[in-house]
């Protein structure tokens, strides 16, 4: 499928709510679905909702759109329903079922505990759309004094988050308050699995939040030891650090507790395994990985200098940027046979069905999301089921095949074969003669692409295949041969 085509022509969409070109379609297509399908790599899923090609369209949709025929919506669409006829999408449906430490879940698909599961209105709209549950927003004793604004983001050229930092802390809702709205979710969503967050300041307040939470229905508790914007000294992720503090308070709430329990570990060390070891001494039967990482974001270095309205504060960093970082430390649980026997919920940047594919084939059991639900909402479900389903249906494989399906694939950068050469292949057709590509080898490779009349050539004497020239081609057009050359026959 044109998948990058289809990419570079939703720029301009804004993914709006109740668009109005979903309104103005003249075959009731709703196509500002399937733009968000697409936009959220759900190809085939973008491909299935459509029932008519944009013949004789007079293309109503891109006229009301709230930025008038910027977004060419006929053209997207008529692709999409060209393919439609050449694919088969007959698949099977509701196999995403799974379980969290043996208790079951409709799909992989949790709200991560943070201001996007915070309260019983939100949560109750987020599991009507189709979320399997939620790690409610972290229970504490503390007294919280949030700071404004909170939230800071390193953006894209196409105005996407490709980074975002928080320094928001706990619920700002009492217990009481707190353990009501759980009480009444559980009654209304008794399948719905309700993971919930506490931190306490000692052994006796992690009891006390733990047993109040079990009583109101918890399915399971979720220990906050990575929080990285506590004010108070071995909170969050100070007690992440520390291992001796893990296996105490985890030990403390599984002491008063039959529900399973599971610690939400810190990426801010260089290994999660001593901390995970003691938590699974405390006896956790799980571990969530991972949580924001300590940064700094972009802040005015032309005005700020002068200006000293707000304060530039270390924070938690979240979104896309985050991912690689998180599959480590997933990847790091889950080759690991002392924790074989652990459920592992993994959380960074996760978007995209592709991108729960990736958290999902090194092991991780269930998924948690907050940053990508904070820029485009719970509508966001729609497609991580229909691409995962249609993803498993395709490749005829189970969700247990595909978890932990790549974990033993990962492999230390010293064991690399380093014996063979891959050449990247230019396709001409496709390419426009920009020369990105030859800039790029030339003053970040090996000299090895030739511009002759704006055409790009390969000098396979020079080419070291370290892929440069793919990565950095607008068009795609630069592709890898998959083929793998000796060295000694180069």
């Amino acid at each position: 499928m044109s998948i990058p085509i289809y990419k570079r022509d939703l720029i301009p969409c804004l993914l709006c709510y109740d668009p109005m070109c979903s309104k103005t379609c003249n075959y009731n297509q709703e196509p500002g679905k399937v733009l968000r399908s697409l936009r959220f790599s759900n190809y085939k899923g973008a491909v299935e909702k459509l029932t008519n090609a944009c013949i004789n369209c007079n293309a109503d949709c891109e006229n009301s759109c709230v930025i008038p025929k910027q977004v060419k919506i006929k053209a997207i669409l008529s692709r999409c329903y060209d393919e439609k006829i050449t694919h088969n999408l007959n698949f099977k449906r509701n196999i995403l079922k799974s379980d969290i430490c043996g208790i079951p879940i409709e799909n992989p698909f949790l709200l991560s505990s943070s201001v996007v599961a915070s309260n019983y209105d939100m949560l109750k709209r987020a599991f009507i759309a189709g979320w399997a549950g939620a790690s409610f927003k972290t229970i504490s004793m503390f007294d919280m004094h949030e700071a404004s604004p909170r939230y800071s983001a390193i953006k894209g050229i196409s105005g996407t988050i490709q980074s975002f930092k928080n320094i928001e802390q706990l619920s700002d809702h009492s217990v009481i308050d707190n353990i009501e709205m759980i009480s009444k979710l559980k009654e209304e969503f008794p399948n719905k699995f309700l993971l919930i967050s506490i931190m306490g300041r000692d052994e006796k307040e992690w009891k006390y939040l733990a047993m109040r939470a079990e009583k109101a229905g918890a399915s399971a508790l979720e220990l906050n030891f990575s929080c990285p914007n506590m004010t108070e000294d071995e909170t969050g992720s100070d007690v992440g650090q520390i291992p001796r503090l893990v296996e105490l308070y985890t030990k403390a709430v599984t002491s008063v507790v039959k529900i399973p329990v599971i610690a939400k570990l810190t990426p801010n060390v260089m290994s999660m395994t001593q901390a995970a070891l003691a938590a699974k001494r405390g006896g956790a039967k799980g571990i969530s990985a991972i949580n924001t990482i300590k940064s700094i974001t972009e802040f005015d270095v032309i005005n700020g200098i002068y200006d000293n309205s707000h304060d530039i504060a270390v924070g938690g960093l979240s979104g896309q940027s985050v991912k690689p970082i998180a599959l480590r430390f997933i990847s790091e649980l889950t080759q690991n046979e002392e924790f074989s026997d652990m459920h592992i919920s993994g959380m960074g940047g996760i978007y995209t069905y592709e991108d729960a594919i990736m958290f999902l084939s090194l092991g991780a059991k269930s998924l948690q999301i907050t940053t990508a639900v904070m820029e485009y909402g719970y509508r966001i479900i729609d497609d991580l089921i229909d691409g995962l389903e249609l993803f498993l249906g395709e490749n005829n494989i189970s969700m247990s095949e595909l978890q932990g399906y790549n974990k033993n694939k990962i492999v230390d950068i010293k064991n690399i074969d380093r014996d063979y050469i891959i050449y990247p292949k230019i396709n001409h057709s496709t390419c426009v003669g920009c020369g990105r590509c030859y800039i790029s080898c030339s003053d970040g490779g090996h000299q090895a692409m030739k511009l002759i009349n704006r055409v790009p050539t390969l000098d396979s004497s020079k080419c070291v295949g370290c892929h440069l020239c793919v990565i950095v081609c607008p068009t795609n057009s630069i592709t890898s041969s998959n083929i793998k050359i000796p060295k000694n026959h180069k």
